[in-house]
């Protein structure tokens, strides 16, 4: 069954297309919040948790702004990041000291965050579609050089050292706006 007819059908809310979906889009699913979730249990609860933000907010989805792939893998990615930020909050607030307040990010320094964000992706988007591939890989979906270098045929070295060259030519491409 093609995206389309399963698209169809989760937004007409029939269980088929969760089903279709799953069996098509679940192995992507995993494959991208392996890398973000250590822990199996806490895997198998961010991949339902996706699973029914898909069924809730297929309605959101527009083709205009990519491919349904595209926009499930970004789903994936956000909610398993977000649950490993969660996990790392609920661990840091159990060490904070009594003494100390939160630090809350200031508007100048949000700011700064979003143009920072928007200078790295113009300077990603100068790359190679193979070395766009890479450094995503890498460092949006967090996957260890060893899996990028199993699945690509080659050493982990060798992946490491694409990665530096990559780094060092969006240094050069930045200009030293940005720390790569």
């Amino acid at each position: 069954m093609q995206d389309a007819e399963i698209l169809a059908l989760l937004l007409a809310r029939d269980e088929r297309g969760m089903s279709e979906f799953i069996m098509r889009h679940g192995p992507l699913i995993r494959y991208i919040i392996a890398p973000i979730l250590s822990d199996e249990r806490e895997r198998e609860e961010c991949f339902s948790d996706i699973t029914m933000k898909i069924w809730e907010k297929t309605g959101l989805y527009s083709e205009e702004n990519g491919s349904f792939k595209a926009w499930v893998s970004a789903v994936a990615r956000n909610t398993a990041l977000n649950r490993a930020r969660k996990n790392q909050k609920e661990t840091e607030l159990c060490e904070l000291s009594e003494e100390e307040p939160a630090r809350a990010e200031t508007p100048e320094e949000s700011l700064l965050k979003k143009e920072r964000t928007r200078i790295l992706l113009n300077g990603i988007s100068s790359l190679s579609t193979g070395e766009q591939a890479l450094f995503y890989r890498k460092y949006y979906y967090m996957q260890p050089s060893a899996q990028i270098a199993a699945e690509l045929g080659t050493t982990e070295k060798a992946v490491e050292t694409r990665l530096y060259r990559i780094k060092k030519k969006l240094r050069k491409i930045l200009g030293g706006e940005l720390d790569v």
